[in-house]
């Protein structure tokens, strides 16, 4: 692969306008593609499990019960000033309402509160219900406006009106001004780590070249295929963050080869050639994780896997392809201006990386950590004036045991030092840090957003308080329950007792009159519970039907099926949770086959799968405990508690374990490479801090900004994916792979390393870091030993 991506770098490099001009085409096309086939007023947000009970009744209610088949809103009506909603101007005022919503666009039936019983204990409250025969991702754009349009007239002194119900649940946001702020604060970055905007702006220009093909590509299947708008989000926020920090490892690897003086068309192709392996690597670890997310059979999730995988895909092809052409454009500018600070740092991790090595390859270090002066064959002294021997084959090391430094140690370097220096003592507070942030998460709970957790302001959010209020909040998700009476003797009877079967249980307010269809011998029963629709007891309830049904065979002949909204949102909660095991396992299996290939080690894998579990953990916990707890939520805008979106453990596991396969890959991979050089452990763990750890820490700090800038979203799902993505990188990053990782490599010495004879002769070698493209820039004479020095 390194050979392959070295000439397609070359290629693009001296091909460069060609290139470019293939990319604007491509997002040329996708624009016209959208503008033609789809675009964003047909994405789809329902959720379904085809196959579950709950989808198949929804399924024969669109012949059976087409009016009660599809979404449905509230109308609430309060009365103020010490009225009553069934004094008679009020009530004229309702009715008069009622009658205009039901012309509203696409409404198929509006049911009375006066008919339907559904006024508060106090007269002040009345709920009217608004059916569609259509899912809520069927409901034209301006349907629910117009149907507050519709309703406004009511809205008057002495009475207000609100609108909500299931029809606005997982309503699109905008996401526009997160791509502001996170592409702004990626450019801060970028500048900060370079030195140079012109060098910063290359990173972020073909992020978007990425993220513009995938989501105009992605919003042109919106014509044929469902997707909703929280896998656009979750594509654009994931296809913009890789897309940043593929770029970055790809132009600081560039940069260093250029400050060193290679000419830009080698440096470029070497870059992709090394880098871009890495880059190629890891990106092809998110798509298979995201991807994988297709196997759990629900569309929604499916359709959030394939869209964010096509984003890492093409952020990828971008990173190997137009970014090799764009830095062809920029020549010899990105050089870093001789004396400048960037180049005394680059030439600084050169010489300070490069080991000095003498004639049997044995590595020096001075007893005070200056630099090593080569000569003419005399001894190599140290700033003590005390001769180093050479070419006895033994290392000849400091006290600490660390490299030959040609100059001070970065911020990264100083950090490892410090981690390495009580290994032992760091994995402790590690591990029992990221455990106390873990503990939450034991008392997780998992559901489907609903209109309780939108903003305060929002006009579903008031509706769906006040009818929790004054109605009880078992009216804010009625289960529906579709009886088929056609082998019962008598099917009304048997409809009439199975209502009241079911009212006798627990957690059961009220059961309405059963809905008959003589032709299909169906009956439909409204059940509303006593606990709201996330609650655990609506769940024990819906499950306590459907364990009941072969009594209530045996006593009338009837089947029953359990489903609505809330029955969905228990039926994908349950889906998700047989799924999260197996799914956590294949992830982790992957991981640890595919960093056995990359490193031929075996201590390097199951360290990375332990600190992986450990971040996975600490992640879940601080969601649990900010949006369920509510433990500083009101940094973030999370005004109202609830439980954890039922995608979001999954969702976390596939992404994170691709984000971390980058920073994996791209710290430990210098390690390796160091080790294999000197066979010193723990001065190959600092040399992979000097050499990588500065644009990985630039690398995390710009993703986790990405995903943080998505917390302005006002979708709840959307929010909490944020979170989660933003703390999991902020701790895999930082706490995993720039504390634990060194810990436990400089704690295991040598056998971090190790690798069984047998084992290694039958691993392919993958070459990651294009070893076999020929050495990198040499590091300045100050620091570098010829074989006569050590003579």
């Amino acid at each position: 692969m390194p050979a392959f991506l070295h000439r397609l770098g070359r290629l693009a490099f001296r091909r460069r306008r060609r290139m470019l001009a293939l990319w604007l085409a491509l997002v040329a096309a996708a624009v016209v593609c959208m503008t033609a086939f789809g675009g964003t007023g047909k994405l789809d947000n329902t959720f379904s499990i085809p196959g579950s009970e709950s989808q198949r009744a929804l399924d024969r209610m669109k012949t059976d019960f087409p009016t009660f088949s599809g979404t449905s809103a509230q109308i609430v009506f309060t009365a103020t000033d010490g009225q009553k909603v069934t004094d008679p101007a009020d009530s004229t005022r309702i009715r008069a309402a009622l009658g205009a919503a039901a012309s509203a666009p696409q409404v198929a039936k509006v049911v009375s509160p006066f008919d339907a019983h559904t006024i508060s204990a106090d007269g002040t409250t009345a709920v009217a219900q608004v059916r569609y025969e259509v899912p809520q991702s069927a409901l034209e754009p301006n349907a629910l406006d117009a149907l507050k349009s519709a309703v406004s007239g009511a809205n008057q002194q002495g009475m207000r009106v609100d609108v909500g119900g299931s029809a606005f649940g997982n309503a699109p946001s905008e996401s526009h001004r997160s791509d502001i702020i996170g592409v702004g604060v990626a450019l801060v970055i970028l500048t900060l780590t370079f030195g140079s905007l012109l060098t910063a702006g290359i990173p972020v220009v073909t992020a978007l070249f990425g993220v513009a093909t995938a989501i105009f590509g992605a919003l042109s299947l919106t014509g044929t295929v469902s997707i909703s708008s929280t896998a656009q989000s979750l594509a654009l926020m994931i296809g913009l963050a890789v897309g940043i920090d593929y770029a970055l490892f790809i132009v600081s690897r560039h940069r260093f080869h250029l400050a060193h003086g290679m000419e830009p068309e080698e440096s470029a192709a070497l870059a992709v050639g090394t880098a871009g392996s890495a880059v190629v690597f890891a990106g092809l670890t998110v798509v298979i994780a995201m991807t994988g997310l297709t196997v759990v059979g629900i569309p929604y999730l499916t359709a959030m896997g394939l869209a964010a995988a096509g984003a890492v895909l093409i952020a990828v092809l971008v990173a190997t392809t137009l970014l090799p052409a764009i830095l062809g454009f920029a020549g010899t500018r990105l050089t870093p201006g001789p004396g400048s600070r960037a180049m005394r740092r680059e030439q600084a991790v050169g010489g300070a990386g490069e080991d000095a090595v003498g004639a049997t390859g044995d590595s020096l270090a001075s007893a005070t950590g200056e630099n090593v002066l080569s000569g003419t064959g005399d001894n190599v002294a140290g700033g003590t004036g005390e001769s180093v021997a050479g070419g006895t084959g033994e290392h000849v090391a400091s006290r600490t045991g660390e490299h030959v430094a040609g100059a001070a140690a970065n911020a990264a370097e100083r950090w490892f030092r410090l981690v390495t220096r009580r290994p032992l003592l760091t994995l402790v507070a590690v591990v029992a840090s990221l455990g106390a942030l873990a503990w939450p998460a034991h008392d997780m709970r998992l559901a489907l957003p609903d209109n309780g957790t939108a903003p305060t302001s929002s006009s579903q959010r008031i509706a769906f308080d006040r009818v929790g209020e004054k109605l009880g909040p078992g009216f804010n998700g009625p289960l529906l329950v579709l009886a088929d009476t056609s082998h019962s003797s008598d099917p009304a009877t048997a409809a009439q007792r199975v209502a009241a079967t079911i009212g006798a249980l627990p957690d059961v307010a009220t059961v309405g009159k059963p809905v008959a269809n003589p032709a299909t011998h169906t009956a439909l029963i409204q059940v509303i519970p006593d606990s709201a629709p996330s609650d655990p007891a609506t769940k024990t309830l819906v499950n306590s039907i459907r364990d009941d049904r072969a009594a209530i065979l045996r006593d009338t002949g009837a089947t029953v099926q359990v489903t609505g909204s809330t029955a969905v949102s228990v039926d994908v909660a349950a889906k998700l949770n047989s799924a999260l095991i197996p799914f956590a396992a294949v992830v982790i299996g992957l991981s640890l086959l595919l960093l056995l290939l990359v490193f031929r080690s075996l201590v390097v894998p199951l360290k990375a799968a332990a600190g992986f579990l450990l971040s996975i953990a600490a992640t879940l916990g601080a969601v649990v405990g900010v949006f369920q707890l509510g433990h500083l939520g009101s940094l973030i805008g999370v005004d109202t508690t609830g439980p954890v979106s039922s995608f979001l453990p999954i969702i976390l596991l596939a992404v994170l374990f691709g984000l971390a396969m980058d920073y994996e890959v791209f710290l430990v991979s210098r390690m390796r490479e160091s080790y294999l050089h000197t066979g010193n452990p723990l001065g190959a763990v600092h040399s992979g801090a000097r050499h990588s750890g500065r644009v990985v820490t630039a690398a995390a700090l710009i993703m986790t900004s990405v995903f943080a800038a998505f917390l302005t979203s006002d979708s709840t799902m959307l929010k909490q994916i944020a979170f989660a993505l933003a703390a999991g990188v902020l701790l895999d990053a930082f706490v995993i792979r720039m504390t634990f990782v060194p810990a436990v490599l400089a704690l295991t010495r040598h056998a971090a390393w190790w690798l069984p004879k047998w084992l290694e002769r039958r691993l392919p070698d993958l070459d990651i870091e294009g070893d076999r493209l020929g050495p990198a820039p040499a590091a300045p004479e100050s620091v570098a030993l010829t074989p006569s020095t050590a003579d």
